[in-house]
């Protein structure tokens, strides 16, 4: 008999697909922008831009990071996002993301509230 248990704990879990909108909410206002999801990174990324335009801050602390061009140390922010019509505060690092497709990176610190991805 198959362990129905497995299938049960996903149940209550909102599916993302690798590309998904965010909604980042700021005093400023609120942006709607493309985010890559991305279950190898533990926190989430904002592009340096795109902070600046939603004035954010101030930062709550800095990180260290490792990626692929190295190990860095950047500045976390804290603020409201949506996904999938769910709201909730959420830290991001800041980084010129300028020259990648996507602006926001999307984490395993937003993924793991309430979240499962879909790879295919």
């Amino acid at each position: 008999m198959p362990n129905c248990n497995k299938v049960d704990k996903y149940k209550d879990k909102i599916v993302l697909k690798a590309e998904e909108k965010v909604t980042l909410i700021s005093e400023k206002g609120n942006q709607t922008k493309k985010a890559r999801i991305d279950t190898g990174a533990s926190m989430c990324s904002i592009d340096k831009s795109l902070a600046d335009n939603l004035e954010l801050g101030p930062p709550v602390r800095q990180r260290k990071v490792k990626s692929a061009t190295g190990r860095t140390v950047r500045d976390v922010y804290k603020f409201k996002v949506e996904l999938k019509g769910k709201q909730f505060e959420a830290e991001f690092t800041v980084i010129d993301r300028g020259h990648m497709s996507f602006p926001v990176l999307i984490g395993r610190n937003i993924i793991k509230q309430g979240f499962i991805v879909d790879v295919s």
